[in-house]
C-alpha cells in the first residue's frame, strides 16, 4: 500500500473536472445551469447581520422575483398552467440551498407545502380557485400542520374543525393551548390563507360528536390589506437561532367559520348533511395516502441540506489548500517550506470523507428525486403504485435523516478546519451553521423518521400496519416477519458468501472490491434487521411497549445500515454512467472511501459479529489513511465539480 499523505503538485484537468459537473447535475442539469446564470444574483446569501424586518421585506420580494423566473410553476401539474417538472422543481429548490437560506424556507413554504398541499389534497375546483395566485406569488400562504404540543405525531393534533349542517360550516377551533399551531412558516408577517390540519368532526343532533381523523383545510388569515380576520390570533415566533428572514409564527382560531367546500377533499368529503364520505374505507390507511402526496417536501429539504453541506465543505477545501501552518524540513529536492494544511493527513481525515459521503448522498438523492417525478409526474398515485409510493417514502424519511445530520456534522467539522476564520460571518460558515440547524427536526424529526423507515422495513410494506398501535404493530411483526426474515438470512451462511466474494486476494484488494463491499453492507442489514426482528418478538410474553421502547436503539441501527445500503448503490450506479476514465477514478476512490470510512466507524458491530478479525480492522484504517492521501491532490477538483458560483460562496478567505 502507498504511504499515507503523499501528495501530487496538480489536480484533475478542466475536462476531468467538467465530466463529475455533468454526473453531478444529472437529468434536470438545465434547472441546475439556469440557476447558475439567471439566478446567480437572486439566489445569492445576503449581507449577515441584517435587522430583521429588513431581512424579512427583503426575502419577501426575492420570492416575488422567483415567481417572475417561472421556478414555482415549474412543479405545478400542466392542467393549472405549471410545467409538470416535479423533479425540476425540487432540482431548483435544491439550488436555492446553496444560497440565502432564508429564501430557500420561504419559498419551500409557499409553493412545496402551502401550493403542494392545494395541488395534491385539493380537487379541481380548489386549483381553480387558487393555484393561479399561489404560483404567481400574488397569494403568500402558510402549511399549519405542527402544533406546540404535536409535532411528529400529526394523528393526534388538537386542532378541531367540526362540521355544523345548519350553516353548511366547519368550525375551526384550538381546543388546548399545547393545540396552537406552531413555527408555521409565513404566518407572523405575509400569510393571508393557511392550509390547516385538523380532526375533522361530524355530529347528528343528539348525538355524541364523531371524528374521522386529520383532514386538510383553507382557512383565510388576513384580509387583502393584512389585517388578521376575527377569531384569527396570530403571534410571531421571535428570534431564532438561524432563517430569521422567515416569519415564523403561532396561529390560534376561536370557532373561526369556513365553508363547507374549504374542505380539500381529494380523499374524504361531507355532504350538506354532515354525511361524512371517502374513496378510502381505512382511516389510517386514507391518513397515510394523504401525507404520502406530500412527500415532496421532505425530498427538497434532504436535498437543500446536502447543498449547504457542500458549500461549507467546498470553503474548508479550498482554504485548506491554500493555508499554511507550520514549516516541514528539508528533504531530497523538497524545499524547506511551511505545509499546506490539507497536506496534514488528520485534516484529510476531517474534511475527505465527509466529501465522499456528499457525493453518495447526492447520488442516492438524484434516484430518489427521479423515481418521485416519474411516480407522481401525472397526478395521484395509483392504486398499483402505492407499494412504490410507500417505499418512495420510506427512502425519503432515511435520506432526509441521514442528510440533515450529515450537514449539521460537515458545516461544523468545516468551521473547526478554518480556524478562527470559520468563526467569521464574512466566511459564510457560521450563517450555515445556524441556518440549517433546524433542518435536523423539521420535516420530520430524524429520529422519529428512522423509526418510519425501520417500521416499514420490518413489516415489508403490509398496507394494514397503519391501523395498529404500539402493541399490535409489534404482534404482527412478530407473527408474520420474524419467521420471514429469519428463514431468509438463515438460508446460507453468510461469512461463507463474503469470504468466497473476493478468494485469495491481499488486504487492500480486496478492502476495495466493490462486488465485497456491496455484500458486506447487504449482510450488516440483513443480520441487523433478524437481530431487531428476533428481540421484538418477546413482546409476545410480556410488555409490548416496553420490548419495543428497549429495542428502540436496534430499531434505528435498522434504518442507518439500511440507508448506508441504498448510499453504495447508488454511488456504485452513478461510477457505472460516468464515460471519463479520469473521472471515473476519482469517484471509485471517493466511493472507496465512503465504503471504508463507514466501516471504520461501525468496527466495533463488524469485529463483534466476527465479520472482521482485528488485523483486518487495523487494515481498514490504514486503507483509509491511503485513499486520503491519494485523493488529497483532487480535493480541490472534487469539490470545484459541484460547479458552486463564487457569488454563492461568498467567504472572504476564497478570495
Amino acid at each position: 500500500m502507498d504511504g499515507a499523505g503523499s501528495t501530487a503538485t496538480s489536480g484533475p484537468d478542466a475536462a476531468t473536472v467538467q465530466a463529475l459537473t455533468d454526473l453531478l447535475d444529472g437529468r434536470w442539469a438545465w434547472v441546475r445551469q439556469r440557476s447558475r446564470t439567471e439566478g446567480v444574483g437572486l439566489l445569492a446569501p445576503m449581507e449577515p447581520g441584517l435587522p430583521r424586518d429588513e431581512y424579512r421585506a427583503r426575502v419577501t420580494a426575492r420570492v416575488a422575483e422567483l415567481a417572475e423566473m417561472g421556478y414555482p410553476a415549474m412543479g405545478f401539474p400542466k392542467d393549472v398552467g405549471g410545467g409538470g417538472e416535479l423533479g425540476g422543481s425540487v432540482t431548483a429548490f435544491e439550488m436555492i440551498g446553496y444560497g440565502d437560506l432564508s429564501l430557500m424556507v420561504k419559498a419551500g413554504v409557499q409553493w412545496g407545502l402551502f401550493g403542494g398541499a392545494l395541488a395534491a389534497l385539493g380537487t379541481e375546483r380548489h386549483h381553480a380557485a387558487y393555484l393561479a395566485d399561489v404560483m404567481s406569488g400574488k397569494l403568500p400562504g402558510c402549511f399549519a400542520m405542527t402544533e406546540t404540543g404535536h409535532g411528529s405525531d400529526v394523528q393526534s393534533l388538537g386542532t378541531h374543525a367540526t362540521y355544523d349542517p345548519g350553516t353548511q360550516e366547519f368550525v375551526v377551533r384550538t381546543t388546548t393551548p399545547s393545540a396552537r399551531k406552531d413555527y408555521i412558516g409565513n404566518a407572523a408577517r405575509d400569510g393571508r390563507l393557511a392550509v390547516v390540519f385538523a380532526q375533522l368532526v361530524t355530529a347528528s343532533p343528539g348525538e355524541t360528536p364523531v371524528s374521522h381523523g386529520v383532514h386538510a383545510f383553507v382557512v383565510p388569515l388576513r384580509a387583502e390589506d393584512g389585517t388578521v380576520l376575527p377569531g384569527v390570533e396570530i403571534e410571531d415566533d421571535g428570534l431564532k437561532a438561524g432563517l430569521n428572514g422567515v416569519d415564523n409564527g403561532r396561529i390560534s382560531f376561536d370557532d373561526v367559520r369556513i365553508p363547507r367546500g374549504n374542505l380539500l377533499d381529494r380523499y374524504a368529503s361531507v355532504a350538506e348533511d354532515g354525511t361524512y364520505s371517502s374513496p378510502i374505507e381505512n382511516p389510517s390507511r386514507r391518513f397515510f395516502t394523504m401525507l404520502g402526496t406530500l412527500v415532496r417536501g421532505r425530498i427538497s429539504v434532504g436535498g437543500a441540506a446536502g447543498s449547504a453541506a457542500k458549500e461549507a465543505l467546498t470553503i474548508a477545501v479550498r482554504y485548506g489548500d491554500t493555508r499554511r501552518q507550520f514549516e516541514a524540513p528539508a528533504y531530497e529536492d523538497r524545499p524547506k517550506a511551511e505545509v499546506p494544511v490539507l497536506d496534514y493527513l488528520a485534516h484529510q481525515r476531517r474534511l475527505l470523507p465527509l466529501l465522499a459521503k456528499s457525493y453518495a448522498l447526492h447520488f442516492a438523492q438524484g434516484e430518489l428525486v427521479e423515481e418521485m417525478h416519474e411516480l407522481q409526474k401525472d397526478g395521484p398515485i395509483e392504486e398499483k403504485n402505492e407499494r412504490r409510493q410507500r417505499e418512495l417514502e420510506t427512502r425519503a424519511a432515511g435520506l432526509k435523516a441521514i442528510s440533515t445530520w450529515h450537514t449539521t456534522l460537515s458545516i461544523q467539522t468545516a468551521r473547526e478546519a478554518c480556524g478562527g476564520a470559520g468563526y467569521l460571518a464574512e466566511n459564510r460558515l457560521p450563517q450555515l451553521k445556524a441556518d440549517t440547524d433546524v433542518f435536523t427536526t423539521f420535516e420530520g424529526d430524524n429520529t422519529v423518521l428512522l423509526q418510519l423507515v425501520a417500521k416499514n422495513l420490518l413489516t415489508q410494506y403490509a398496507d394494514h400496519v397503519g391501523d395498529l398501535d404500539t402493541l399490535g404493530m409489534v404482534r404482527f411483526l412478530t407473527e408474520t416477519v420474524v419467521d420471514t426474515v429469519i428463514e431468509r438470512t438463515a438460508a446460507r451462511t453468510v461469512r461463507d458468501r463474503l469470504a468466497a466474494a473476493v478468494p485469495g486476494r491481499d488486504d487492500e484488494e480486496e478492502l476495495l472490491d466493490r462486488t465485497w463491499q456491496l455484500a458486506v453492507f447487504a449482510d450488516r442489514e440483513e443480520h441487523v434487521l433478524e437481530g431487531a426482528a428476533r428481540r421484538l418478538r418477546r413482546a409476545l410474553k410480556g410488555d409490548a411497549f416496553a420490548v419495543f421502547n428497549e429495542a428502540q436503539d436496534h430499531v434505528l441501527k435498522v434504518a442507518r445500515v439500511h440507508v448506508d445500503r441504498l448510499l453504495l448503490e447508488a454511488f456504485s450506479r452513478a461510477i457505472e454512467r460516468c464515460e471519463n476514465p479520469a473521472a471515473k477514478a476519482l469517484l471509485d476512490g471517493l466511493c472507496d472511501l465512503f465504503v471504508l470510512t463507514t466501516i471504520e466507524a461501525d468496527r466495533a458491530w463488524f469485529m463483534e459479529h466476527n465479520r472482521l478479525t482485528p488485523a483486518r480492522s487495523r487494515a481498514v484504517i490504514k486503507a483509509v489513511d491511503v485513499l486520503c492521501g491519494r485523493l488529497r491532490p483532487a480535493a480541490v477538483g472534487l469539490v470545484d465539480a459541484f460547479a458552486i458560483p463564487d457569488e454563492w460562496l461568498d467567504a472572504a478567505i476564497l478570495r
